[in-house]
């Protein structure tokens, strides 16, 4: 209540990107106050047993994740790991330093509860990100989102993925390879079949066939469903570790009349889709690797929808803008409550308990 009468109207009457460099700042200023994570952790967690998973031997306290995008800089963890999340994925973070794509480049459309953004991976690079990364005290689980630079051509796509993994893995408890923003040109063609096991196969020549972490590949949902499955098989038989479903989309119609801006659409609009390739995504892998599913939850029916599905962590992000920092909190108590009211032991008995064909 607090934040959708008070926070919420000053941060949207701000342009989206303004609003979201004063949170930043705020945060990062924020860990200097004595007491203030343990006082952030004390308002915003939501503890039990029951939402607890450990995962490729990663201990995930819940399953509330925050997406890639929100912390670009890696300066934002320390502070966001005591909001109520279970892990935070920071970055995406290239192998150069990059402003990314012209201002303005983030658009709300709250009647939709959507955003759409062409920011283009702006970040400090990956030298810089090593040494935020190094200066920092790290509590609970960060994931490490990679992308390609936008002035690294595709063919050199490996060399670009593996200095910034080389980089930045020794402070991740797992690491993304993102290849499916559709903000920086080309990007998307290496979700090819052959593309992607030439991408894959590169990384891991150079890490000598022995990743030191878990690696899951981002998708984005604008493959067609036999495109899914075909990249799923390749992700089993090239051993990756798990997958996160879905990027942001390029399919604006369920926009209409709202005039979309050019740029990656998130939020409400996409959750179907995302929900659909993780219920494929499911089917195909059966289990053999995670789904960390993402896109439009905002409630924690929408985050039970996505479990029963198949995912077995969830990420949001857009859904966070709109809610405000509650709703991990939110989600967390009412998954909790599902599990203990269908007899269940732990979350995880909820994962593909919804699926079928």
């Amino acid at each position: 209540m607090f934040y959708h009468q008070l926070i919420k109207p000053i941060l949207f009457h701000l342009d989206p990107e303004s609003a979201h460099h004063l949170v930043a700042t705020f945060l990062s200023l924020s860990k200097k106050i004595p007491f203030f994570h343990k006082t952030l952790s004390a308002i915003f967690q939501f503890s039990s047993k029951r939402l607890e998973q450990t995962i490729q031997g990663i201990h995930f306290p819940n399953p509330v994740g925050l997406a890639a995008g929100f912390d670009k800089t890696t300066e934002l963890f320390p502070t966001m790991i005591h909001m109520g999340f279970g892990f935070i994925e920071i970055g995406t973070i290239t192998a150069k330093a990059q402003p990314g794509n012209e201002k303005p480049r983030l658009f709300r459309y709250p009647k939709v509860k959507a955003l759409i953004n062409r920011m283009g991976f702006n970040n400090p690079g990956a030298d810089q990100a090593e040494i935020n990364l190094k200066n920092q005290q790290k509590l609970g689980v960060r994931g490490i989102n990679a992308g390609k630079s936008k002035v690294t051509a595709l063919e050199d796509a490996v060399g670009d993925y593996v200095y910034t993994l080389k980089k930045l893995v020794p402070f991740g408890d797992y690491a993304v390879i993102n290849i499916s923003s559709p903000n920086t040109p080309g990007l998307r063609s290496l979700q090819t079949k052959q593309s992607l096991i030439d991408l894959i196969q590169g990384i891991q020549k150079e890490f000598q066939n022995s990743f030191p972490i878990p690696l899951y590949l981002k998708f984005a949902p604008d493959l067609t469903e036999e495109e899914l499955i075909e990249n799923l098989k390749v992700c089993l038989e090239y051993k990756i570790s798990g997958v996160i479903l879905t990027n942001t989309t390029l399919d604006k119609q369920s926009l209409g009349e709202l005039n979309p801006e050019e740029g990656g659409l998130s939020g409400g609009p996409l959750f179907q889709k995302s929900l659909r390739f993780v219920s494929l995504a499911y089917q195909t892998l059966q289990g053999k690797i995670p789904i960390i599913g993402v896109g439009g939850i905002d409630s924690g029916e929408k985050a039970l929808q996505m479990m029963e599905m198949g995912a077995n962590l969830i990420q949001i992000y857009t859904g966070y803008i709109y809610e405000g920092p509650f709703l991990p909190y939110q989600i967390c108590s009412y998954l909790d409550k599902v599990v203990k009211d269908r007899g269940y032991q732990t979350i995880s008995e909820l994962v593909g308990s919804g699926n079928s064909k």
